[in-house]
């Protein structure tokens, strides 16, 4: 009864072009807010530095991937890699005297340029042939981060981030670090939410969904192929940047290595593309599902005091996780996002679901 269009008239093209247009839908987010904003509050330490800490700042990471895999239809499997850039960038500007936010968008432009080099070759193939090309940025970065000692330190060096300081203030507790992360990911969700009604994000779904068909609509697709690998490259280094002040407070190469793109990519397939809410699931289920099922299997054998040993059930989690990931995608190819708004269609039209049946809830 609360989640349906029934009173809402679109008077003006504002109220008619409204990334929220209903009610519910914009108190559901204010609540979200809230809880986000005083869960340093309430919410125990473990789970809020172990657990929500870093699913803000990877649901980021997903956002700015999602820009060019989702709105611009760019395969890119070395993210990682332009994240890598970001974080040591921010860390030298920062030890070089550098004020904090002006380092984060110094770290934002060398990733720039860096992906927008190795996103040339998106103007002349596509698919798999692409995705090769971006792992090559992959493996060049991390070669270059374990043989030049001047940028990493080397191979097994630890680079120390320095306490960041923002408008004369030291944020050295979690919340403060935590309030950074929210800070830099709503400004994230807020630049998506809003791109895709600009003509940016429009061309970006024509490159998306036939390339030679927006060259005849006289859309330029040389030139926003390599604008979606600019945006996601500076979206994601200022990412890596606060994920090595906010959250690791250390940089190594192995934080930033081929696996951590791959599970950024699966963050984006799995919670949905071109979808915000969908980056947020898709980055929580990444995350937090390998150890919420861990810890559900050691409740699990204690409780029927069944005797497992500790390398099955090290292992088990990770098949387990795997299983549902295969399972999430074969029953709803379209991702997390999809399951979501199948929901919020069935309420949309509840009690009446004939209406959706013959259409007219659409």
């Amino acid at each position: 009864m609360f989640y349906r269009r029934a009173g809402i008239r679109h008077t003006s093209y504002e109220t008619d072009s409204r990334v929220l247009p209903i009610p519910f839908e914009r108190r559901l987010l204010g609540l979200l807010v809230v809880l986000a904003l005083t869960a340093p509050a309430w919410l125990p330490d473990l789970y809020f530095s172990g657990y929500l800490l870093p699913w803000i700042i990877w649901s980021a990471a997903a956002l700015s991937l999602n820009v060019l895999m989702g709105w611009a239809g760019q395969v890119h499997l070395g993210f990682a890699s332009v994240m890598a850039v970001g974080a040591y960038a921010s860390v030298h500007l920062v030890r070089a005297g550098v004020p904090f936010v002006l380092a984060l968008v110094g770290a934002g432009l060398a990733a720039a340029l860096v992906g927008s080099i190795f996103g040339v070759p998106a103007v002349r193939v596509k698919g798999l042939y692409l995705a090769v090309s971006t792992l090559a940025l992959q493996y060049v970065v991390d070669w270059v981060l374990v043989h030049v000692p001047a940028i990493s330190g080397g191979a097994q060096a630890t680079l120390q981030v320095p306490a960041p300081h923002l408008l004369g203030w030291e944020l050295a507790s979690d919340s403060a670090r935590y309030y950074l992360a929210f800070a830099w990911c709503s400004a994230v969700a807020l630049f998506t939410l809003n791109m895709r009604r600009t003509a940016l994000g429009r061309a970006f779904v024509a490159v998306r969904e036939k390339d030679y068909a927006a060259e005849v609509i006289g859309v330029n697709t040389y030139r926003y192929k390599a604008l979606a690998f600019w945006i996601s490259s500076f979206l994601g280094g200022v990412t890596g940047a606060v994920l090595a002040f906010a959250y690791y407070r250390v940089v190594t190469p192995e934080q930033f290595s081929l696996d951590v793109s791959i599970q950024v990519a699966a963050m984006v397939i799995t919670g949905g593309l071109h979808s915000v809410v969908g980056s947020y699931f898709g980055a929580g289920f990444v995350l937090l599902a390998p150890i919420f099922l861990d810890r559900f299997l050691r409740a699990g054998a204690t409780l029927l005091d069944v005797a497992v040993p500790s390398t099955t059930l090290a292992q088990l989690p990770l098949v387990l996780y795997g299983g549902l990931i295969v399972g999430f995608l074969l029953i709803e190819p379209l991702g997390l996002a999809k399951v979501y708004d199948n929901v919020r269609n069935y309420f949309l039209v509840w009690p009446f679901g004939y209406a959706r049946k013959s259409g007219l809830g659409r």
